[in-house]
């Protein structure tokens, strides 16, 4: 009888921890979607401010990177890990191209067609994560280009490693929980 109580305890502390992870990753997103609309970016900033953004923009990235290449790493060693960190990754990655792009499009007129909002540079940044590129927004000029020449090498080489662990992880406990 004792043992039987100790399983039940056991997956409900399971049930609770998986839960609160799913939660701070849920909140982790929220934040990093407030984020995403919060940051000032608006024509006509001084030369210094542009600067200070630029490098910001790149210890972004380089935490992203560092912090996926951390959560890909615990995956593979772990595979039970929790993958809250990945789906934040994956998020957290396809805001900060959004937010590139939308700054170039505020910062460089003309070198996007039609990005004129955050949403649209979402919605351009998910396009090009997902390969599935409408053509209704498009990079014009040479140096949104060569960003996306960037974005897209990230995307291929960082997210979609990411989300393909994320999915077969995600298979694999299925089946896990469900055996034919």
């Amino acid at each position: 009888m004792s043992s039987e109580k100790a399983q039940r305890s056991s997956g409900r502390l399971r049930q609770a921890t998986a839960r609160g992870i799913l939660e701070r990753s849920g909140l982790t997103c929220l934040g990093l979607l407030l984020f995403y609309f919060a940051v000032p970016i608006r024509p006509r900033t001084g030369d210094w401010l542009i600067l200070v953004q630029v490098v910001l923009t790149l210890v972004a990235l380089a935490a992203l990177l560092f912090g996926l290449k951390n959560q890909l790493l615990r995956q593979l060693d772990q595979p039970d890990a929790p993958l809250g960190g990945l789906t934040v990754g994956i998020l957290g990655g396809l805001l900060l191209f959004a937010l590139i792009d939308y700054a170039v499009a505020v910062y460089a007129p003309g070198e996007f067609v039609d990005l004129n909002t955050r949403i649209d540079a979402l919605y351009f940044a998910t396009a090009t994560l997902l390969t599935v590129g409408f053509g209704d927004v498009s990079a014009h000029g040479q140096f949104a280009r060569a960003l996306l020449c960037v974005q897209m090498f990230f995307n291929v080489a960082v997210l979609a490693t990411t989300a393909s662990v994320l999915s077969r992880q995600l298979a694999e406990r299925a089946r896990a929980r469900h055996p034919r």
